[in-house]
């Protein structure tokens, strides 16, 4: 919010310490500048918004000047400079999101771009044309979603690398001790690049700390680290494809030569299926790891042990593998700073697009981490778990399933799937129907939305670099064609849904008397006929509907080569979705609907 330029506080007289950052900062913008002030002793800057040219100021000149905007923001994350001139990102909101270390970690609400673009009076009808689409990217990127950060810690860190570096190094600015490793990518990258780097890798880290004690426990997921694509056409799974080349071996020793280095041992958990497309990438990827001897691959058919939500059958994963996982460890050090064990080693977990089934898979292995941990510290006897805590257990599952919803937002745009797996041990009602609208979504946002916010994640993270000399690689696709098949598709598993919650929702109101739920032993018997049948109709009917649909979907990319020939039909459909977007709109609404009154009520819950 804007204020007075006069009202502003003044600079905080201590310095920052070595390595930190400014918490907040005054924003005056002026018609010529921008002037970046710290408000906790951090100095201060200009920016002109001419060509986006730096100059340091004095406390003076930083207050000086009143014929300006004023208003307060919580970092400056970077510049970026483009065909007619620079742009600075700024954390306009932030929310305090916990503490690590002592350390507060935050989470960012909202971001802007500033624009230091005059120069775009002088560029060309095509250096406008493409500076207007990349100008659209930073307001994608405006709007990206799961950032957290502190102002005194790297959080790249995991607790074991931080306690053993050289103290010097922590007194470095942050922008040059983080990881840039760690910047991801999204739905539109598989497989590994020619350095062996993979997408959608993620280190995920569970801390616990105990009476003085912090322990943590490291696991790692990221795509099948082969050549391969999987190209978007339409299809509700694209088929994926081995890109043959002659280095795709150096490419693996790469990345499992990485692993090593920051880690130590690698067990590698396959949760891909062995049948199919893809058991094509999976016998591929598993022909590759035998010429690696040294490093243990384990492949486990998520889709065929685990189906029908036989959760409990990931045991036998861990039973092949609990010798190698004990051996690996995990960390623990004491108050003092002492290190009393290593974690030597780690697991890298994969299936397809490293989400559903790899979150599943992991939660598992962290609860049986957990449990040694908690052991050891002294929380829970030898004989005890922490499924036999309801406290502890709840918060354990509560965490996984957030981790995995944060994880599928970032790179699917969407909550995961199989989150009762994680929560309850089952699949229940309520997670059938919230699986089947979030794949819908997926889907939608995958073929219509993904390359785009692709295009903005390249741009940000410097992937692609803009240049005068080049016109720019950023093609802008008309879907419309497509928009039709995506409604009907849409529309048609919305319609299931909701029908196949009238046909369920009354069974489940008889079992209620004056508001109550019946007695344990009733609601027991009703789960075995209700509950059965209502699972069997929502397996048995939506996802046969979604299969039909996701068929003509894919047999509408297999014949995208004749769309022009087809070009009235499509304006006739096209014609036709207007009024099928509406009825979509009524039916997400009343599923929304649904939804909130299901939570509110906790009706799923009666069966316990």
């Amino acid at each position: 919010m804007a204020t007075d330029a006069d009202d502003a506080p003044l600079l905080a007289e201590e310095p920052l310490r070595p390595g930190s950052c400014s918490r907040e900062l005054e924003l005056r913008e002026f018609r010529d500048r921008y002037v970046f002030r710290s408000l906790d002793g951090g100095g201060a800057f200009a920016v002109a918004r001419a060509d986006g040219s730096l100059r340091a100021l004095s406390p003076e000149e930083a207050a000086s000047g009143s014929d300006c905007k004023v208003s307060r923001i919580y970092g400056v994350t970077g510049m970026i400079r483009m065909l007619a001139g620079s742009y600075v990102l700024v954390i306009t909101s932030r929310k305090d999101a916990g503490s690590y270390q002592a350390s507060t970690v935050y989470h960012v609400n909202s971001m802007k771009f500033l624009c230091c673009n005059e120069a775009i009076k002088h560029l060309t009808s095509d250096e406008k044309r493409d500076e207007a689409y990349f100008m659209s990217l930073l307001r994608i990127a405006e709007t990206t979603c799961g950032l957290y950060y502190s102002y005194d810690r790297d959080l790249t860190l995991n607790l074991q690398r931080a306690s053993k570096l050289a103290a010097g190094r922590v007194h470095k600015p942050l922008w040059k001790q983080v990881n840039d490793g760690l910047l991801w990518t999204r739905m539109w990258r598989r497989g590994a690049n020619l350095e062996g780097a993979t997408a959608n890798f993620v280190e995920t880290e569970q801390l616990i700390e105990y009476e003085g004690l912090t322990s943590s426990f490291i696991q790692v997921r990221g795509s099948i680290p082969l050549l391969w694509e999987q190209i978007v056409d339409l299809s509700y799974k694209p088929r994926p494809s081995i890109i043959e080349h002659e280095e795709m071996t150096k490419v693996v020793q790469r990345h499992f030569h990485d692993l090593s280095q920051r880690y130590g041992d690698t067990l590698v958990i396959d949760l891909t299926d062995k049948q199919g497309d893809e058991g094509n990438l999976s016998n591929a990827f598993a022909a590759e790891m035998e010429k690696f001897p040294d490093i243990r691959y384990v492949h486990f058919d998520f889709h065929h042990i685990c189906g029908g939500g036989n959760f409990d059958n990931l045991q036998a994963l861990y039973d092949e593998t609990e010798e190698a996982i004990q051996k690996q460890g995990y960390f623990l050090m004491n108050s003092k700073g002492d290190i009393l064990l290593d974690q030597n080693g780690v697991i890298r977990s994969n299936c397809i697009d490293c989400l559903d089934r790899t979150n599943v898979t992991q939660s598992f292995l962290a609860r049986k981490s957990l449990d040694s941990q908690l052991q050891r510290m002294g929380a829970l006897s030898s004989a005890e778990s922490i499924s036999q805590s309801d406290s502890i257990n709840d918060r354990f599952k509560k965490l996984w399933v957030e981790h995995g919803d944060e994880l599928s937002l970032e790179y699917a745009g969407s909550y995961a799937l199989k989150g009762d797996l994680v929560r309850y041990g089952r699949q229940t009602l309520p997670g059938l129907i919230k699986d089947g609208l979030s794949a819908l979504s997926r889907y939608y946002l995958n073929n219509f939305h993904d390359g785009v916010r692709q295009d903005a994640l390249d741009l940000i993270s410097g992937y692609y670099t803009v240049s005068k000399s080049s016109s720019s690689p950023f093609q802008i696709i008309g879907y419309e064609p497509y928009l039709p098949v995506a409604s009907a598709i849409i529309v048609g598993g919305i319609t299931v849904t909701t029908f196949t919650l009238s046909q369920g929702l009354p069974s489940y109101t008889r079992l209620q008397s004056n508001g109550s739920y019946l007695a344990p032993r009733v609601t027991n018997i009703a789960s075995s006929t209700v509950g059965r049948s209502a699972q069997h109709l929502i397996s048995s009917v939506i996802f046969a509907g979604l299969t039909a649909g996701m068929d003509a979907a894919a047999a509408a990319a297999h014949a995208k080569d004749k769309l022009m020939e087809r070009k009235e039909k499509l304006e006739r459909m096209s014609q036709e979705s207007a009024e099928l977007e509406s009825e979509s709109e009524n039916f997400a609404t009343l599923a929304q609907q649904i939804t909130k009154s299901m939570e509110n009520k906790r009706w799923w819950n009666w069966r316990a």
